[in-house]
């Protein structure tokens, strides 16, 4: 049987809270689910506009507004400064599209990464002034860390607004106005906002302060699709706040209002965006925006979302797609070597008590991993820089550590001396921006640079300092609890005989913008197996029964370890997700499988 831990263990309406009391009546299922996610009270899950926290709640908007109001007003020049991801573009686009409604005159500029690296530095000041000369620089997802940046703005008279959601814990920099939920001094409930809610909020209140003078204004709102986007490929916590602008954007994509830049990649993609669900912007739309600044300059992806003609928003969709092609390929290569790597360093390990030899890695490769399989840090000499979070991330889930991969800042210069920088993915429990500043704070002249969240963070460390950081690294790790780094796989425990149902599997999908900080369902149970197909040496399909289910239920696991498999099994207990398969225009209820194990009693009597 499988080792799961409940979300919720109530089995009685009774014991549900008196508030979701009513929906159990109607589906014990879903009542069951949303108390397993800290609902209590029906309000909880409203979707209304109006039930958004107020933008006054948020420190510095109240400036920022009124400083961006006379801008418009005088027609200053404002340069956006973006990041290159699906955030910083969104949040790009997004400020581009209002403040030009509005009257203002705005250009943006976004970091070549590969040039200038990550955030409002003096290089990308200086390529400001030269290209644009603007009167005002407004960061969209960047800027919180960015002190050398702003002092270099305001040199030249520069007016500085930053708006960000990334983690500080140093004082901001005194930029004319900082708007940012993490930063020290804000009291705004939800620290949940990702760059381009951030934006979202200023510029919601900008254009009603607008709206009550009497100038020129525009309906924020007409553009949730790039908050919906933002939000979900950055992996943003869906709490309340955070749904509500999640659900209205989704639901403009279904009914076609939206940018003809999300239309035109769902095209690529193969996608009918009536039937667009939350997931598919982190799994569909992100990664296409996301590989023009992996792979080339995030530009394109801008360009995409503020296109207003479709042919335009078709080519460049294409050129992200193929982008997207490119990024996969080199990803495959990379993980591959990764993958390499980390079975030879555990092969090391492993052997290291019963032989003298140890494995001895290749000139231009540096890895560790640490000897309590706590962490998986990586970096080669010839590694895309641009693919290294992603590659972090496969890593973290393949083999549940904090995993940190490494490529040159600049592929032809390689020396002891210079540059590499870092992208790092972690588990449940392992905050991985504080673990990395542990480091800095302990040895300060070790990591050039660092940034990020819990989940996700970067670094730039000196080539020569590889070690110096991972046995640094490792030593943060050391002290943490064992019982952080096993992995806890959980369930919303048995379905209803009645849940297995097509119109069960629209209802839930659909119950709630479901993903990061509010789970996808997920359910366990013991069926029988009535028959099973192993397709293309890697997926096991299976037909099975359930008690009190009229008819045989479809499962599918995809990447299965076939030699894991027991042709005798007559039993198996499945994790599983609720899933509508579509072929040939019909569709049938199918259980994707997360993982799963024989219920071995029964094979043994088959013996």
């Amino acid at each position: 049987m499988l080792n799961l831990t409940p979300r919720y263990t109530c089995t009685r309406i009774d014991e549900l809270p008196a508030a979701l009391q009513p929906l159990a009546a109607q589906s014990f299922t879903l009542a069951r689910l949303y108390a397993g996610r800290g609902i209590t009270v029906p309000d909880e899950l409203e979707t209304g506009l109006s039930g958004l926290l107020p933008a006054e709640m948020l420190h510095g908007v109240t400036e920022a507004v009124r400083l961006l109001d006379v801008a418009i007003d005088e027609g200053q020049r404002i340069l956006i400064v973006g990041d290159f991801d699906c955030d910083g573009a969104t949040s790009t686009a997004l400020m581009m599209r209002a403040l030009t409604k509005m009257g203002a005159v705005v250009d943006f500029l976004v970091p070549d990464r590969f040039k200038y690296g990550y955030g409002l530095t003096p290089e990308i000041v200086e390529l400001g002034i030269k290209t644009y000369k603007p009167d005002m620089i407004v960061t969209v997802d960047n800027g919180i860390s960015s002190h050398d940046g702003v002092a270099r703005a305001q040199a030249d008279g520069i007016t500085v607004i930053i708006t960000d959601h990334h983690l500080t814990t140093k004082e901001t920099p005194p930029a004319e106005a900082v708007v940012n939920p993490n930063q020290l001094d804000c009291n705004f409930s939800s620290k949940a906002l990702v760059g381009v809610g951030v934006a979202f909020y200023v510029l919601g209140r900008l254009a009603k302060l607008r709206r009550e003078a009497g100038k020129s204004s525009v309906q924020v709102s007409q553009y949730l699709d790039l908050v919906a986007l933002g939000t979900i490929a950055d992996v943003g916590v869906l709490d309340k706040n955070n749904r509500i602008l999640v659900h209205h954007g989704l639901n403009a994509i279904r009914q076609g209002r939206c940018s003809l830049g999300i239309l035109a990649l769902l095209e690529q993609a193969g996608r009918d965006p009536k039937q667009l669900q939350a997931q598919d912007f982190g799994f569909v739309l992100g990664p296409r925006i996301n590989a023009a600044g992996r792979m080339d300059n995030i530009r394109i992806g801008i360009e995409c979302l503020l296109t207003d003609d479709w042919s335009t928003a078709q080519r460049l969709a294409q050129e992200l797609e193929q982008l997207n092609r490119t990024r996969r390929h080199v990803e495959g290569e990379m993980r591959a070597q990764a993958d390499i790597i980390v079975q030879a360093l555990a092969a090391t390990d492993s052997n290291a008590d019963e032989s003298d030899e140890t494995f001895i890695q290749p000139k231009t490769e540096k890895s560790a991993i640490d000897n309590q399989n706590r962490s998986i840090i990586l970096y080669q000499d010839d590694w895309h820089q641009g693919v290294i979070g992603i590659v972090a991330g496969r890593l973290k889930e393949s083999h549940y550590l904090p995993s940190i991969v490494f490529a040159p800042a600049d592929t032809e210069r390689t020396g002891d001396d210079d540059a590499i920088k870092g992208s790092a993915r972690s588990i449940a429990g392992v905050h991985i921006r504080d673990a990395i500043e542990q480091v800095a704070e302990r040895y300060p002249d070790l990591i050039s640079h660092f940034g990020g969240h819990a989940m996700a963070a970067g670094l730039t460390i000196k080539r020569r300092n590889f070690d110096g950081f991972v046995t640094a690294f490792n030593d943060v790790m050391a002290q943490m609890d064992e019982e952080v780094f096993a992995e806890q796989k959980f369930t919303d425990g048995p379905l209803q005989a009645a849940d297995f149902s097509l119109y069960f599997a629209e209802h839930l999908a659909n119950a709630s913008i479901w993903g990061h900080g509010f789970a996808p369902p997920i359910f366990d149970g013991v069926f029988e197996v009535l028959s099973f197909k192993i397709l293309k040496d890697k997926h096991l399909k299976l037909s099975l029964r359930y008690p009190e289910v009229q008819y045989p239920i479809e499962a599918i696991q995809f990447n299965f370890d076939s030699s894991a498999w027991d042709y005798r099994a007559e039993k198996v207990h499945v994790l599983f997700q609720l899933d509508i398969n579509e072929w040939n225009g019909k569709q049938s209820l199918q259980l994707m499988v997360k993982d799963l194990a024989l219920v071995k009693e029964t094979v043994e009597e088959s013996k």
